[in-house]
């Protein structure tokens, strides 16, 4: 199994903690994960980590789809692996219509039918295999429709680029991991329960059955872990409250939130409910209050160094037959990523 450390968004200011990406590289770390929400975008701090590294892999977690056409996304994927010598990972998702009707002022659109051309199209633009064409339901290359000048053609890409480019997917609904896996090279929930990869298993097998002849060995899972070591269980778990509150309660109307059914699925549903209905409420200190300490214990490794190597045996052993390919580990503390490591790699 391969451990990758996520970077995060940046806030109000933009940093990038060089330093602790240079120490994962040094201790054997397979990726590091730059990402994008309403500020900075994901593909500058990925260009920057590239420029200021030898041998780690940079993915995007995730560049919004809605946000740049396919073939913009292809073009700045084919030249960071090229400058970087096939260290580029491109990380794609579809945000919420929030996100990219509110701040990018575009439709938001069918998020399994896009991730499905838009891979696709990224994929013929590495191949070079003829000009571009392709006519689906949300793209059409070249572009004839309202507006157009008619005089769009055909073309096939100048960089000849050689290097390999997987492609990641951020999804967790089961119409999009089974989108995932019939045209990704893998996908990265945001949280899970190594010990219940049967949320996953009918989705990835209905898409590995639509993709042809491919399985496991071909896809990898990659989930988010958070990391947190202290002798105060209950502290470690608070952020991890706040921000699971905020995806199970908050990320979607009350009918329509990919994350409440996402806990639902994992057999949290009655807390699902109560979170939901205290953070739409208002209450949200309540609604992180709710978060079961159980469901976080599941997704992330927490408390005293011990009982962190002992809660990492469940994901070394899903690591061993192949349902996880990759921890993607979020935390502060240069000392969790060396634990990890020391007990992985």
């Amino acid at each position: 199994m391969k451990l990758g450390m996520l970077a995060g968004a940046g806030g109000a200011k933009l940093r990038i903690n060089l330093d602790r990406i240079k120490h994962a590289e040094k201790l054997g770390f397979d990726s590091v994960w730059t990402a994008e929400a309403w500020g900075g975008d994901a593909v500058t701090s990925a260009t920057w980590m590239l420029a200021n590294t030898n041998k780690i892999n940079v993915g995007t977690a995730i560049m919004q789809m809605p946000a740049r056409t396919p073939a913009m996304a292809a073009m700045t994927a084919m030249s960071l692996a090229e400058l970087s010598g096939g260290r580029f990972i491109a990380g794609l998702g579809a945000s919420g219509p929030q996100v990219i009707e509110g701040w990018h002022g575009v439709p938001y659109g069918k998020p399994i039918t896009r991730l499905k051309e838009y891979v696709k199209i990224m994929k013929q633009i590495f191949q070079r295999e003829a000009p571009l064409a392709f006519e689906g339901e949300l793209y059409q290359l070249p572009y004839s429709g309202e507006g157009s000048t008619g005089l769009g053609k055909p073309l096939k890409s100048i960089l000849h680029c050689e290097e390999d480019i997987p492609i990641f997917a951020a999804n967790i609904t089961p119409k999009g991991v089974a989108a995932a896996a019939e045209v990704c090279d893998g996908f990265f929930p945001i949280w899970m329960d190594p010990e219940k990869f049967s949320v996953f298993e009918d989705s990835i097998n209905e898409g590995f059955t639509k993709a042809g002849e491919k399985d496991m060995t071909q896809f990898e899972v990659s989930p988010f872990v958070t990391v947190s070591i202290g002798e105060d269980l209950e502290q470690c778990m608070a952020p991890i409250r706040s921000s699971m509150a905020l995806y199970i309660g908050g990320m979607g109307a009350r009918d329509k939130n990919f994350y409440n059914n996402y806990a639902k699925a994992m057999g949290f549903e009655e807390a699902a409910i109560e979170i939901q209905d205290l953070f739409l409420a208002g209450k949200k200190d309540e609604a992180a209050a709710a978060v079961p300490a159980e469901l976080i214990d599941a997704c992330h490794l927490v408390g005293p160094a011990d009982r962190i190597k002992d809660r990492l045996q469940r994901w070394k052993k899903a690591g061993s037959v192949g349902q996880v390919a990759s921890m993607l580990l979020g935390t502060q503390q240069n000392e969790a990523l060396e634990l990890i490591a020391g007990e992985i790699l």
